[in-house]
C-alpha cells in the first residue's frame, strides 16, 4: 500500500488513532495534511512524522473549508475526528449531546461534504469515516456517541450512492476496544479488562496502529472495487455474542486471555 504523489487530509489527526492513520500514510510516502483543534498542537504532531498540518474545528464550516483550501484538493480523506462525553441517559444534557453530535455528526458531515466538493472536480479519491462497534449497539452511558456513530452509516451509505459516479469510494472502519488515552483508564485496570475481553475472540484489545492499517486498505487501490461498506477492527469482539474465554484452560496475565490447550 505505496501512496507516493497521493495527497491525504486525516481530520483528528494529532493523536490516538488519527495521530497513527497519518504515520501510516506517512511511511507510505503519502503527502499528509493533519487537520485538529488548535488546543491538540497539529504542527507538532505533523513535524513528528514530516508531515504538513492546518488548525480546524471540523464543527466549524468556514474553518473546514480553509484548511482544505490550504491543503489543496484530497486524494484520500479520512473523517476521524470525534470525542466522547460518558454519561446516562438521563445525564446526558442537551450541551453534551449538541456537542457530540456537532463534533461526531455534523462534523463527518461537513467534512465529507466539502471533501467530495474537491474531489468530483478530479473524479476520483477514497473517503474514510472512522465508525465504531458502537454504530451497532447500544453500550451504556453513551447514548450521544452511540447515535452519532450509528448517524455514520447513514451518511456513508448515501455518500457512497452520490459519489460513485465520480470515481470517489466512501467506506467505514469500525474498531472496537482500541488503546488510546480516551481508554487509558481501562487498560490500566486488569479487572475491567479480564472481564471486558472475556468476549473478544481474540483475547485482548486493539492497538491504533491496527486501525491505521484497516483505513490504509480501504484508502488503497486494493479495495478498488470497495465502496458503502464497513470494516469492523474489533478483535472478533461483535461474533462473540456469549463471549469466548473462561474455561479452565484460560488464563488472563492482565492484558490478554490466552488458552493452555
Amino acid at each position: 500500500m505505496i501512496f507516493r504523489g497521493k495527497n491525504i487530509v486525516v481530520t483528528g489527526g494529532a493523536n490516538g488513532i488519527g495521530l497513527a492513520v497519518s504515520k501510516s500514510f506517512a511511511v507510505a510516502r503519502g503527502s499528509v495534511w493533519i487537520f485538529d483543534l488548535a488546543s491538540e498542537n497539529p504542527a507538532a504532531a505533523a513535524q513528528s512524522i514530516g508531515s504538513q498540518a492546518c488548525s480546524a474545528d471540523v464543527a466549524d464550516r468556514s474553518s473546514l473549508e480553509s484548511a482544505f483550501d490550504t491543503a489543496g484538493v484530497p486524494d484520500v480523506v479520512v473523517v476521524n475526528a470525534g470525542i466522547c462525553t460518558p454519561a446516562s441517559l438521563e445525564e446526558t444534557t442537551p450541551d453534551v449531546w449538541n456537542r457530540m453530535l456537532a463534533v461526531n455528526l455534523s462534523g463527518a458531515f461537513h467534512t465529507v461534504q466539502a471533501a467530495a466538493e474537491r474531489m468530483k472536480r478530479a473524479r476520483k479519491g477514497s473517503i474514510v469515516l472512522m465508525a465504531s462497534t458502537n454504530s451497532f449497539d447500544g453500550e451504556a452511558d453513551l447514548a450521544a456517541y452511540n447515535a452519532s456513530k450509528a448517524g455514520l452509516l447513514g451518511i456513508l451509505r448515501t455518500a457512497a450512492n452520490e459519489l460513485g459516479p465520480y470515481g470517489i469510494r466512501v467506506n467505514a472502519v469500525c474498531p472496537g476496544l482500541i488503546r488510546t488515552r480516551l481508554t487509558a483508564s481501562s487498560f490500566s485496570n486488569p479487572s475491567v479488562l479480564s472481564e471486558y475481553f472475556k468476549h473478544i475472540a481474540l483475547g485482548r484489545g486493539g492497538e491504533p496502529e491496527e486501525v491505521a492499517q484497516a483505513v490504509l486498505f480501504l484508502a488503497s487501490d486494493l479495495a478498488s472495487y470497495i465502496t458503502g461498506t464497513t470494516l469492523v477492527v474489533d478483535g472478533g469482539q461483535t461474533a462473540a455474542k456469549f463471549g469466548t474465554w473462561g474455561k479452565a484452560t484460560d488464563s488472563f496475565d492482565g492484558q490478554r486471555w490466552t488458552r493452555d490447550s
